[in-house]
């Protein structure tokens, strides 16, 4: 088995450093900021438009200035809006949580999906929906947190056994274990009951389809709270990236600053599975595409994160909507298959250890 270890900052022939990403000037960087911006407007357009009924930009248009009650006004209002709304936040959501998780544990392979924090969220709903009948994804939200909650406890204890403590790659193995161990308790209460199958079947896929508006507004309080807050802590998260000493040294409160985090991370990933299911990739890859844009200021790298983890999200859902027509591709399994390259990608650029 292997594991990654970092690399020292790649230096430049002219004496650069990479690590300032591609983008070194702040007004590039805040240029980039508002392009990206733009781009994900284009992607939401897209997303109210394009379905199993194409419809124009004119008649998206009138579905929220002139309604009139037609099929193609309800398609835009009731089906899309709401779709793309919970990518929006839930896209956020997880790239931010995934930022933060890297910045904390200082590993480039944390997220909510590695870390086991998705994989808790979505045994707890399981959980919920067999033993106590839960039915509506308003319910979930609670047994997400729950679960989000217990589970990175359980990862962080795991990985904090020995007298060196927590370390990236402990955490990251502690993560593996316990997302290997739920994934699979998960899939036994599905094989022996069938109505918990058909209960989250689509859901455990992760799916922005079938969500309405108050799947969104339970959820969205968490979601973009959470998403402020992890802009608001973006100092924070550089000293931590610095090291536990050096963070010391700067006179922060290390502890108080990750049990914020780890608090945060449960809002942000628990509320994400809560509203559209357990979807990964976007937690790990999001931050290292905005890192090698800006480098490794969370000042920018957050924000960065938070556009383009709806970005990815709403454009892999209208992926899925079509290569499979007339049935549709479900959003988690989209970025699933994009993010299998992307994980051998980045284990090819680091130096490797054997253990």
């Amino acid at each position: 088995m292997a594991v990654l270890v970092a690399r020292p900052a790649a230096v430049r022939p002219d004496g650069g450093d990479r690590r300032r990403g591609l983008l070194c000037r702040a007004g590039s960087r805040a240029g980039g900021l508002v392009l990206l911006l733009v781009l994900l407007l284009g992607v939401c357009l897209l997303s109210l438009r394009v379905g199993s009924v194409e419809l124009s930009a004119q008649t998206v248009w009138r579905a929220f200035t002139d309604f009139d009650g037609s099929n193609e006004h309800l398609i835009v209002t009731s089906l899309r809006l709401p779709r793309t709304l919970i990518g929006l936040g839930v896209g956020a959501a997880l790239a931010v949580a995934g930022a933060v998780m890297q910045a904390v544990t200082r590993n480039p392979l944390a997220g909510p999906d590695i870390l086991g924090v998705n994989a808790g969220a979505a045994f707890a709903i399981v959980t919920a929906v067999f033993l106590l009948g839960v039915v509506s994804p308003s319910m979930y939200v609670w047994f997400a947190f729950a679960g989000a909650a217990v589970t990175t406890v359980l990862v962080y204890g795991i990985g904090s056994v020995g007298r060196t403590g927590p370390s990236p790659v402990k955490l990251a193995l502690a993560g593996v274990v316990v997302t290997s161990l739920l994934g699979s308790w998960t899939s036994g209460v599905l094989v022996f009951n069938e109505r918990t199958l058909d209960e989250v079947r689509f859901w455990l896929a992760g799916s922005l389809a079938g969500r309405d508006l108050g799947v969104f507004w339970q959820v969205s309080p968490f979601l973009v709270g959470g998403t402020v807050v992890g802009l608001l802590l973006t100092r924070q998260l550089n000293a931590l990236a610095l090291g536990e000493d050096v963070s010391r040294s700067l006179g922060q409160r290390t502890a108080l600053v990750r049990a914020g985090c780890a608090v945060l991370v449960v809002l942000l990933a628990g509320g994400a599975v809560a509203a559209a299911g357990p979807i990964g990739f976007v937690g790990l890859a999001v931050p290292h595409v905005a890192r090698a844009l800006v480098g490794p200021d969370h000042r920018w790298l957050v924000p960065y994160a938070a556009v383009l983890g709806p970005v990815l999200l709403i454009a892999a859902d209208v992926v899925g909507r079509v290569v499979a027509r007339p049935a549709e591709l479900q959003a988690g399994i989209v970025t699933a298959i994009v993010g299998a390259p992307f994980r051998i990608h980045l284990a090819r650029r680091r130096k490797l250890a054997g253990l």
